[in-house]
């Protein structure tokens, strides 16, 4: 495997966000936006050939399909996967999300519903809870989120709980609390985790030229960083191979705003 010594942050990203599914069992693999797209993609193409994908409506495929326009490209279905199949795989926990929330906070609650105010009346309306409640208990989520600042990694917690977090608090008195099993968040700085003490949150790899300061300085809230903090590793050029014909058209370079290189000046 040749390292790539010229690649974008959006590039950096997706191959990190594979990482997600490194370990993954036979499970039903969602990857919630392009970059978490391609990421999953990427993965079956190379270190998780066992990982189950859909085209995004009903059919099972083992060659994931290009972004965008497909032209001339025609799906290699491999079987039916209806929603009532993967709501049984939702349900017996076999599947493995990851998930774009707007707001997390340091219990890993995450946010796709609404900012601000009321409940009933929100400054700004969202998507809604929509699956996040029964997918963070059922299943293993994890997220990625763009746009590392302050406003996403909150300093209280998140306005709305879409998705169970490690706070035995937001559970009704007399219920035994269900822990959720997060994985990894990717972010545009880091990648990080929730495996630190008492679920803490933690740094478990730093972007290339991105410090573990300016990271906790864009966080709300505590971070640690585990022992022999490394570097993201870099695309190969492999990978970028993979990703190219999995996006011909380029959407990554939509993503982050002014598509900026994968090594921070």
């Amino acid at each position: 495997m040749t390292t790539a010594t010229e690649f974008t942050l959006a590039e950096l990203l997706v191959v990190a966000c594979a990482e997600a599914w490194r370990d993954s069992e036979e499970w039903l693999v969602t990857g919630i936006g392009p970059l978490p797209r391609l990421a999953a993609g990427l993965a079956k193409l190379t270190f998780a050939p066992q990982i189950l994908m859909t085209d995004g409506e009903c059919m099972l495929i083992e060659e994931p399909i290009p972004l965008g326009p497909r032209g001339d490209y025609q799906p290699k279905f491999s079987g039916w996967m209806p929603y009532s199949r993967v709501f049984d795989t939702v349900w017996s926990g076999k599947r493995h999300a990851m998930v774009t929330p707007v707001q997390v906070d340091r219990y890993a609650q995450g946010n796709i519903a609404a900012l601000g105010g009321d409940f009933r009346k929100p400054k700004t309306q969202l998507l809604g809870v929509r699956g996040f409640p029964g997918n963070s208990i059922s299943h293993r989520n994890s997220m990625f989120l763009p746009s590392h600042t302050k406003r996403t990694f909150i300093e209280g917690e998140v306005d709305v709980v879409a998705s169970v977090g490690f706070n035995e608090k937001r559970w009704p008195e007399g219920t035994k609390p269900i822990m959720p099993d997060i994985g990894i968040v990717v972010t545009n700085l880091c990648v990080m985790d929730f495996k630190g003490p008492n679920n803490s949150a933690r740094v478990i790899s730093l972007h290339p030229g991105v410090t573990f300061e300016e990271v906790q300085a864009e966080t709300g809230f505590p971070l640690i960083a585990i022992e022999n903090l490394g570097t993201t590793p870099a695309p190969t050029e492999e990978q970028l191979a993979i990703i190219r014909k999995l996006d011909p058209h380029n959407i990554r370079a939509t993503i982050l705003k002014g598509n900026p290189p994968g090594v921070r000046a």
